[in-house]
C-alpha cells in the first residue's frame, strides 16, 4: 500500500503545478491528469465538460484548483466503486 501512495502523490505532484501553484491541480492540470492516467475509471475521460463538472463536485472550497485533499475524494470514489464496497 505505501507503494501505491507514493504513486498517487507522486502523480498529483507531476501535474499540480505546471500552471501555477504547485500545491494544487488547475482545470487543465486536472484534465491532463485524468485523460491521462485514469481513462478507464473516468467516463467520458477526454470530454472537457464532462472534466468540469466532475472537477466542480470535488472543489469543496470553489476556488476553481483542485488541492490534495479534494483529489483524494476521487481516489477513494475510484477505489470503492472499483471494489465494489458499499458507498
Amino acid at each position: 500500500m505505501e507503494s501505491a501512495i507514493n504513486a498517487l502523490v507522486s502523480g498529483f505532484k507531476a501535474y499540480a503545478g505546471r500552471d501555477g501553484s504547485s500545491d494544487t491541480l488547475s482545470r487543465d492540470e486536472f484534465y491532463r491528469l485524468v485523460s491521462s492516467e485514469l481513462p478507464n475509471f473516468i467516463k467520458k475521460a477526454d470530454d472537457p465538460a464532462a472534466i468540469d463538472q466532475l472537477m466542480s463536485s470535488l472543489d469543496k472550497n470553489n476556488d476553481g484548483e483542485l488541492n490534495f485533499l479534494e483529489f483524494w475524494q476521487l481516489i477513494g470514489q475510484l477505489a470503492s466503486k472499483h471494489g465494489r464496497f458499499s458507498q
